[in-house]
């Protein structure tokens, strides 16, 4: 186990410019997990919630990342709760292209006026004049993406985001979006042991365009001590989920990782990631032991 992380520590992970102009630290927070059970309702234990954002940014995380529906909308309640007025430094980032129904019910849903009331409600729940980026959580296939894109594009016409992005999306997708738009960053499922997005990842690089993996230390199976990276962890006398981070962020210099969690505690070990090295030699090992 590393030691106690000390404040501002993220910025070890280095600098990202997400969409060309904002710089943010490459380690940052998703805050799905600080709402209830099946991303509904509000959280277990309000207090602690409130302390893991305050905390982050005491860390030195400078991205967040939310959504409309992570509660929904009680996500970005807390945050503004918790943040407001919030640091000059401090970038957020919000998604919608979702209705919910009930606990871990989702349902797309891209009609353009849809998109344009829920971004409507994000500047009010989070306080905002502008949202910095503003991402499609979903493509809508019943809609066409022409017009899902033209409505986040007249949003950023009016002030009201500053950059578009994008979540779960194919290389053709990428480019048929880019193609309508420029695109500051993708969020897909990505993490040591689940690197189906790899390709996304590649032209992500290629454009210079910011790549959030969700999910980025798998759906648990790289934590705790069955983890396939104990033994290396153990070398670098830090977890298995601080190693997983670290590989992240040594894969790409677009990689923005955002783990996420409703707890201080795990909130900080998941931090000190950013202080743990790796060569080229060991990257490309855990990325071969892991497979793809």
């Amino acid at each position: 186990m590393s030691e106690h992380p000390t404040p501002q520590i993220a910025e070890l992970s280095g600098t990202l410019l997400l969409g060309g102009d904002l710089p943010v630290h490459r380690l940052g927070f998703g805050a799905m997990r600080i709402v209830g059970e099946g991303v509904w309702g509000p959280p277990r234990d309000r207090d602690e919630a409130l302390a893991v954002l305050r905390r982050a940014v005491e860390l030195g995380i400078t991205f967040i990342d939310t959504a409309d529906s992570y509660g929904p909308q009680i996500s970005e309640h807390l945050i503004r709760e918790a943040l407001y007025p919030y640091h000059e430094d401090l970038v957020i980032g919000t998604k919608a292209g979702f209705a919910r129904t009930g606990p871990a019910q989702w349902h797309r849903l891209g009609r353009p006026e849809y998109l344009k009331q829920q971004a409507e409600l994000s500047l009010r729940n989070l306080g905002l004049e502008r949202i910095d980026l503003f991402q499609l959580h979903r493509i809508d296939p019943e809609v066409p993406l022409a017009d899902q894109l033209g409505a986040l594009v007249e949003l950023r016409e009016e002030g009201k985001i500053r950059h578009i992005g994008l979540s779960e999306v194919t290389v053709d997708e990428l480019s048929a979006a880019r193609a309508i738009t420029p695109i500051a960053s993708v969020q897909n499922q990505y993490a040591p042991s689940f690197r189906q997005a790899e390709d996304v990842l590649d032209q992500c690089e290629r454009e210079g365009i910011a790549f959030l993996p969700w999910a980025p230390v798998g759906r648990g199976e790289l934590a705790g001590p069955e983890s396939p990276l104990a033994a290396m962890a153990a070398e670098h006398g830090v977890t298995p989920v601080q190693l997983s981070l670290a590989w992240l962020l040594h894969r790409s210099p677009v990689m923005l990782p955002i783990p996420g969690t409703s707890r201080v505690a795990h909130l900080e070990e998941n931090t000190a990631a950013a202080k743990v090295r790796l060569s080229e030699e060991e990257t490309e090992r855990i990325g071969q032991f892991l497979g793809t």
